[in-house]
């Protein structure tokens, strides 16, 4: 029989820097977690994604322990290591910021697509190009 589940918690943390110290340590505390277990295990499972925020759904049971499954890094963000912007435009319209080509959209597509909502890569094209657009990116058509 499956462990009664507590409660799921949703969390973004840079790769292999996971630490104790807020806003991690008391998110996880009161829900009676051992906090240098997740520490040590989020960190050896992302060691090799150094660089990228990842996000993890964390999933709690009733006797303190924990599960938990990785996401890709948001689009945003590879989208920016791909452009090598620092952040988005604050006037998307009008400022534009940076250029996104067909191609390196079509590649964070691929890298992205288990956690989209499709199973077609034009769709995750055209939804990489749309964040591209709301980040002051000029996009390839």
């Amino acid at each position: 029989m499956a462990k009664p589940i507590k409660t799921q918690m949703k969390l973004i943390i840079e790769a292999g820097k996971a630490t104790p110290a807020p806003p991690i340590g008391p998110a996880l505390g009161q829900h009676g977690v051992n906090i240098g277990d997740f520490v040590n295990q989020f960190n050896e499972k992302t060691r090799d994604k150094m660089g990228n925020k990842i996000p993890v759904i964390l999933t709690i049971y009733d006797d303190r322990s924990f599960s938990m499954e990785f996401k890709q890094p948001p689009v945003a963000d590879l989208i920016q290591k791909a452009t090598g912007i620092k952040k988005g435009s604050a006037t998307p319209n009008t400022e534009k910021v940076g250029k996104l080509s067909k191609a390196q959209a079509t590649e964070i597509a691929e890298v992205k697509m288990p956690d989209l909502n499709t199973n077609k890569i034009e769709s995750a094209v055209k939804i990489v190009q749309g964040t591209a657009k709301s980040m002051g990116l000029e996009v390839e058509e």
